[in-house]
């Protein structure tokens, strides 16, 4: 089977860098690909930016740039993520380029966290760690689900998918 392509930029907390490759490798069962612009920082380089070595600027720069590639934008949803300055930016950025955007919690949560606000404001989708949701939400089909996978009630959602 041929796998299909999507260009995305996955926004995360950098301490949850192992379910993006789980999230990469769990749609890769179902055919497809995901080539993944977003930014992974090595601990050197993580130094310079707590250091404020590289500005604000630079960064904000650099992830539009990663961002106006990708086709679509996925959020991975921590426990911590809505505590994320910059997972809360590059969300409303990613509104602002008119990117479809994809809430998907991280495996494993049971109850219900906390959402970054923008992703409140601004979701296309929010799924459950679940292939078959993570699929249809990346072939455009709007849902709303919990943690767990169950529905939920629509948040306000600022992206139409074209």
């Amino acid at each position: 089977m041929t796998d299909k392509i999507k260009n995305v930029f996955v926004s995360h907390h950098h301490k949850d860098d192992a379910s993006v490759d789980g999230l990469t490798s769990m749609v890769s069962g179902k055919g497809y690909q995901l080539r993944n612009s977003s930014i992974r920082v090595k601990p050197e380089n993580q130094k310079r930016i707590d250091n404020k070595q590289i500005s604000d600027k630079t960064i904000a720069r650099l992830l539009r740039m990663k961002m106006r590639w990708a086709s679509q934008v996925i959020v991975v949803i921590g426990k911590e993520t809505h505590q994320r300055d910059w997972v809360n930016w590059e969300i409303k950025a990613a509104h602002q380029l008119g990117k479809p955007i994809i809430g998907v919690y991280e495996n494993g949560l049971k109850d219900q966290v906390e959402i970054p606000e923008n992703l409140k404001k601004y979701a296309t989708s929010i799924v459950g760690w679940k292939s078959d949701s993570v699929v249809d939400a990346l072939e455009g089909k709007t849902q709303f689900q919990n943690p767990d996978g169950s529905p939920s009630p629509k948040i306000d959602g600022g992206n139409v998918t074209c």
